[in-house]
């Protein structure tokens, strides 16, 4: 597994100058067509952006949910072309915000599988980032059962860039529980993390999962995600919210379509850093 600790750096953080910025994660239950979904997506994006979010996050498979885990396939890109890069690419633009996909499935090269791809667009319609899900969810519970190694290629690249509002890690869903992939980003002041939590495995370990890897890496937390019915008949855990250096929940959508919105103080992000230097005090082998 290899670290791009510099990937993409198109726009150097200047935290002096703005210490303060408006963020959105944005909340759906997406269904099986691509054009309904990216017409859902844009009516929040459009929402998000009125409340002056200068930073949006669609949840993972925000662009399709299937009847069947393989309908992915059917609608995979080639990277930097596609309906869905494109919606993407136009849609930051138009609003001058830096926009992230939750999740796009790109072409792999194992033919029956796709890259699960988190990518980033600054305010110019740029492609700024690219983080391929690198854990891939298992789960065989009672009804519930989940193989995503069946039809997704996993990633083997962290990816955290500069960004302006400040230095940004990338991760995806099941990536939550494995909090050294989050350590292999260096100092990061915020963590995307898109997800199509299950609502047995979310009701459970979502919320302190979320917390935890705010509270540990002292940093904000963005985790839009999937939240209700879908027409497939799966059940998505929603609560969408974003999380402060302290582990504060600023805000939170249970259930159903819609926006969160919050503020990134970076001043305040500094004073939790210098009063509890936690990020310094690491010991990795021995002290």
């Amino acid at each position: 597994m290899s670290t791009d600790v510099g990937i993409d750096q198109a726009a150097r953080s200047k935290a002096g100058d703005n210490t303060r910025v408006r963020v959105a994660a944005v909340q759906m239950a997406s269904g099986p067509s691509v054009a309904a979904n990216l017409e859902e997506a844009f009516r929040l994006i459009e929402e998000a952006a009125a409340k002056q979010a200068k930073l949006v996050v669609l949840p993972e498979y925000f662009c399709i949910m299937g009847m069947k885990d393989t309908d992915k396939l059917a609608v995979r890109e080639n990277p930097g072309e596609g309906e869905i890069q494109n919606f993407l690419s136009e849609t930051a633009k138009r609003f001058g915000i830096w926009l992230a996909g939750g999740s796009v499935p790109l072409i792999s090269p194992v033919s029956d599988k796709v890259y699960n791809s988190c990518l980033v667009y600054d305010e110019h319609g740029q492609q700024v980032a690219r983080y391929d899900k690198i854990h891939l969810f298992g789960l065989s519970l009672g009804n519930e059962n989940f193989a995503e190694e069946r039809t997704i290629d996993a990633g083997n690249r962290v990816v955290a860039l500069d960004s302006p509002f400040g230095r940004m890690g990338l991760s995806i869903c099941y990536d939550l529980r494995f909090p050294e992939l989050y350590r292999m980003m260096g100092k990061v002041d915020v963590i995307l993390a898109p997800a199509a939590f299950t609502a047995i495995t979310g009701k459970a370990h979502w919320e302190t999962l979320i917390r935890a890897r705010a509270i540990e890496n002292q940093a904000y937390l963005i985790a839009p995600a999937q939240g209700g019915f879908h027409v497939n008949g799966r059940e998505t855990n929603g609560d969408s919210m974003i999380v402060d250096p302290w582990g504060v929940i600023i805000d939170r959508l249970p259930r159903g379509p819609g926006v969160v919105v919050a503020e990134i103080d970076r001043a305040y992000q500094s004073s939790v850093r210098a009063s509890l230097p936690a990020l310094e005090h690491r010991c990795l082998l021995a002290c």
